[in-house]
């Protein structure tokens, strides 16, 4: 027996293995969304998609980060008939009819309240400790925005107003304890959580529980919007994915997307704005939009409404198909491996 096999032979530890042969580093299992654009927040070409590991989904309230999460557990569920979701529930603002909406069967969903961050660690431990690689988990919590502290909760039961210094550290716990199993099982996490203002002159938005959630996370969203008036009225709302990190997209990145009352996600959105910033569909008269040739300039479909190319499948499979857009998005938002390896030499 040569050295190498001696070696991993005697190892102690599972999955140890060359990494020729590794189950932990081959090809990641991918799970895209029905929305090009959400792919690419996500692996950063409409091709992307959810992988094993932590996604952290950061914003003020009323920010869709719930819509969000539930759109990559319908996308899993989609992809696994078999698939389980296990649902740790801090807030109970989100009704079956929610799950309902994105077409996910209520009896593929495992929910757990809890009220506390260890009571979160605890549980969740539990459950990674028994699930098997081959087992299709997807795992939301929502949320530890505002999960507090079992020592918070003891110190109000007993009248103390004293200042919490131990929720921070628990949630560093939590994050430190799952991230290992999540790769080593195949399980992509989904957590939702607030952000609040950095003090100073020009503040930017801080995600919340401090740092261990951006040390272990493998995607960070800041989701930021706009309101989406029809007239003098609210249609929904333009979102802005901003990629606080990420180890696949360029960090902040900035992905649209557009949901309305009536319609919910749009599922084309974000993709005409990279379209005018790449120069594939350009605006020669207010309120119209054409087609064109990058390399010619030439217009080769004008006259359109913006309401005739937003939603417009038949559109963006065509410009998938027959031009060289997603390789665009794809130099625009994918983090390029390849120069950062010259970079380090």
């Amino acid at each position: 027996m040569n050295l190498k096999d001696r070696l991993i032979q005697n190892s102690t530890i599972d999955y140890t293995a060359t990494l020729t042969e590794s189950q932990i580093y081959g090809k990641k299992d991918m799970v895209q969304t029905s929305v090009p654009m959400i792919n690419v927040a996500l692996g950063g070409s409409i091709d992307g998609g959810l992988t094993p590991g932590l996604t952290m989904l950061a914003g003020p309230s009323k920010h869709f980060k719930t819509g969000f999460s539930l759109l990559l557990a319908a996308s899993f569920l989609k992809k696994y008939k078999d698939g389980v979701v296990l649902f740790y529930d801090s807030e109970f603002g989100t009704p079956q009819s929610y799950f309902e909406t994105f077409g996910i069967d209520l009896d593929s969903v495992i929910h757990t309240p809890i009220t506390d961050v260890e009571e979160l660690k605890f549980d969740i431990m539990k459950q990674l400790k028994e699930i098997k690689r081959s087992d299709k988990v997807i795992i939301l919590v929502d949320s530890i925005g505002n999960l507090a502290s079992k020592k918070e909760i003891e110190d109000a039961l007993d009248g103390k107003s004293v200042a919490d210094m131990t929720r921070a550290k628990q949630l560093k716990s939590l994050f430190r304890m799952i991230t290992p199993h999540l790769s080593l099982k195949d399980i992509p996490m989904a957590v939702v959580n607030h952000t609040y203002k950095e003090i100073g002159m020009f503040p930017k938005d801080i995600v919340g529980g401090g740092t261990g959630s951006m040390y272990s996370s493998d995607n960070v969203w800041i989701l930021g919007r706009q309101q989406d008036k029809d007239g003098s009225d609210i249609a929904g709302y333009h979102f802005i994915i901003n990629i606080e990190k990420s180890r696949y997209v360029k960090e902040k990145s900035k992905i649209p997307i557009t949901i309305s009352w009536d319609g919910g996600i749009n599922k084309w959105s974000g993709l005409l704005d990279v379209a005018l910033e790449g120069g594939y569909i350009v605006k020669p008269k207010n309120g119209w939009y054409a087609l064109v040739d990058r390399e010619t300039g030439e217009i080769q479909q004008p006259n359109m409404r913006a309401k005739e190319i937003v939603n417009n499948k038949e559109f963006w499979m065509k410009m998938f198909k027959d031009t060289d857009f997603p390789k665009y998005i794809e130099k625009k938002y994918k983090m390029a491996f390849s120069s950062i390896i010259e970079e380090d030499t």
